[in-house]
């Protein structure tokens, strides 16, 4: 029997992980959460900063990581440095401070472009998983598991997560690019 929620349930993964991409982009704003795809590599693994100490943003322009271990510090500023964030730690003891700066105008307009093709990229994942469904429906009434009727159907409701999903993934998308050009 055909299972159309295995492919809505993919198409929503697909839209979460594209949703913390998106989140992790630096916009001109402070936010915590664009340190998440920053891996440190201590104890012998890459973990990611939040858990290795405190992560707060006490002003719109500034994020503090608050490192719970001081062997850490130099580390997780390594780590920082050689990531696409653009940002220079400031060490003081077991704090590292996170100036954001501002964002040039060419900066914005290369950000809304990096925006748009992560976008786009998630749109073919999503189209992937529907053509994945379809093919699973021809094999279905192929083995006569399900009618034609049945496959229609299922076509039909694959068809409608695929629209519901790229609509969202447009809205973040916009979203996205309205926050960058907001100086």
């Amino acid at each position: 029997m055909f299972d159309d929620n295995s492919y809505k349930t993919k198409m929503s993964k697909t839209i979460d992980v594209f949703t913390k991409e998106l989140n992790s982009l630096r916009t001109g704003r402070a936010n915590a959460s664009m340190l998440d795809l920053i891996k440190v590599d201590v104890y012998g693994q890459k973990m990611p900063i939040n858990q290795l100490g405190t992560i707060t943003t006490p002003e719109p322009r500034t994020i503090n990581i608050q490192v719970w271990d001081l062997n850490n510090v130099s580390m997780i500023d390594l780590a920082i440095k050689k990531s696409e964030l653009g940002m220079n730690p400031q060490i003081d003891g077991q704090l590292i401070r996170l100036p954001v700066p501002d964002l040039s105008e060419e900066r914005r307009i290369e950000m809304k472009k990096i925006v748009k093709s992560m976008g786009e990229k998630c749109k073919v994942s999503i189209r992937n998983i529907r053509r994945e469904g379809n093919d699973e429906l021809k094999k279905n009434l192929k083995n006569k598991d399900i009618s034609e009727d049945e496959e229609k159907k299922f076509q039909k409701i694959i068809q409608e997560y695929t629209d519901k999903n790229i609509q969202i993934i447009d809205d973040k998308v916009s979203t996205k690019e309205k926050e960058i050009m907001t100086i």
